[in-house]
């Protein structure tokens, strides 16, 4: 902890809230990447500062309902189960989806899930922000403005990277699921049942159970997709035809 403090801001509250954005916010990033990431960079830049604006948006309506929301029974647990659905949808998605679509609903599909993985995310971030913050609106006001350029340069960044390297799909898949998992075993209704069995570690333990079934999940449902199996075809067709 740090003595240390500016106006009656002490510079501990504030390395927490930095600290917070910098791991919650990224998740945020991770999502509107990955739904971006199959778009053409115009419309995918569109997509994500709708996205990025919802974040944010969302985090002041949240800031203001905190009390109201954590009364509310196993929320936490249910964004996280929403969430799952995300990473695996995220994960699972065809690498063309204008071809499918076309790129207006693709552009719409996108911003769907990006908003919808900001209701869920927003949540938690402000519930942490607010926690560090103590009350302290001006505190408050500088976790949400500093999740702004976190979430949007940061989005962009991991777009380039997965249009370079689809294999990192994978882990942002990953990312968001332990995310998720993590919201149902520390939910405060949760939580408490998991530490009266008295197992050593089940949150972890069911955490990481969560996340290898999304990625193994989305690698069987990839390549169950036709396309994968008519190349599978293929290949085997080739290699009988060289044998003869």
């Amino acid at each position: 902890m740090l003595g240390l403090s500016l106006d009656g801001i002490s510079l501990d509250a504030v390395l927490k809230i930095v600290v917070i954005d910098l791991v919650l916010s990224g998740d945020n990033a991770v999502v509107i990447a990955m739904a971006v990431k199959s778009l053409p960079p115009s419309i995918a830049r569109r997509a994500a500062v709708i996205g990025a604006a919802g974040a944010v948006g969302l985090r002041v309506i949240f800031a203001a309902l905190a009390a109201f929301l954590l009364a509310v029974p196993y929320l936490q647990a249910i964004g996280g189960l929403v969430l799952f659905w995300i990473a695996f949808k995220l994960l699972t998605e065809e690498e063309e989806a204008e071809e499918r679509h076309g790129e207006i609903q693709s552009f719409w599909e996108a911003v769907r899930i990006i908003i919808l993985a900001d209701v869920v995310m927003s949540l938690d971030n402000i519930l942490a922000v607010g926690g560090a913050s103590h009350g302290n609106i001006t505190l408050l006001l500088f976790g949400l403005a500093l999740s702004i350029p976190i979430v949007l340069f940061g989005s962009q960044i991991l777009t380039g990277m997965l249009r370079r390297w689809p294999l990192l799909a994978y882990v942002g898949a990953g990312v968001l699921a332990w995310t998720a998992a993590e919201m149902v075993v520390h939910d405060k209704k949760v939580g408490p049942l998991l530490i009266a069995t008295g197992i050593p570690y089940l949150d972890y333990g069911l955490a990481f159970l969560a996340t290898a079934m999304v990625l193994l999940g989305g690698y069987w449902v990839t390549r169950r997709r036709p396309e994968a199996v008519e190349t599978s075809q293929e290949s085997a067709l080739e290699a009988a035809s060289s044998d003869r």
